[in-house]
């Protein structure tokens, strides 16, 4: 699945997320947030090359439960999961490469 450029309208439940079979990225953050903006370029051009991992840009803020369910504190959070389960989280990224690395070890052989 390709990067997603939009936050989803109406954020999925967490036993959705749970429920996830393969590789997924989860990003919480904002369309006006300095920091989720400079990440969209490193985050698109990590997701090339991973078309089987789904991308579920999600916005958060106060009283939005998925991200409290994630203790998200700062934009972006990106949780890395797989089939459901968190493997990796990045806060607020500064690179493509840690990216690369954390969808790394979404690959079962990376155990």
């Amino acid at each position: 699945m390709p990067f997603t450029r939009t936050h989803a309208a109406v954020e999925p439940a967490r036993s959705e997320i749970d429920a996830l079979a393969g590789p997924a990225v989860l990003e919480f953050g904002t369309a006006w947030c300095g920091h989720c903006i400079a990440a969209q370029p490193l985050l698109e051009d990590a997701l090339r090359g991973h078309e089987q991992v789904r991308h579920i840009k999600v916005e958060d803020g106060k009283g939005r439960p998925l991200g409290r369910s994630f203790r998200v504190k700062l934009w972006p959070t990106l949780v890395f999961l797989r089939d459901g389960a968190e493997v990796d989280r990045l806060v607020r990224p500064s690179g493509r490469d840690e990216i690369e690395r954390a969808l790394a070890r979404l690959d079962p052989a990376a155990d």
